[in-house]
């Protein structure tokens, strides 16, 4: 069954466009692992991110609960400290995975 990965991002207005940028690359990045099936990125409205901040929100759909294991075991810890290299401190992220349980 199908699993939704979310990954939260706050990241600091001044960086804003660089960050855009690496982000779509990682997008793709992302889209071209095993399992990922789709992704839309999202411009965060609410709750308003604090002053001198944006906020977004990417959510991958990802082919079941061990496709995403497989990412976070072998592709993760690079995906991420990439992002943590390029754009130390400047950025926060936070991540939920979402399973369906009914649709209405």
């Amino acid at each position: 069954m199908a699993v939704i990965y979310e990954v939260s991002l706050s990241v600091d207005r001044a960086i804003e466009a660089e960050y855009r940028a690496w982000l779509d690359e990682h997008i793709r990045a992302m889209r071209a692992l095993p399992g990922f099936t789709s992704a839309v990125l999202y411009d965060v409205l609410d709750p308003p991110p604090p002053a001198g901040q944006f906020a977004i929100c990417v959510r991958y759909r990802v082919l079941d609960q061990a496709a995403l294991e497989t990412y976070l075991r072998e592709h993760a810890p690079r995906m991420r400290a990439e992002g943590e290299r390029r754009f130390a401190g400047r950025f926060r992220a936070s991540r939920r995975v979402l399973r369906s349980i009914a649709a209405h």
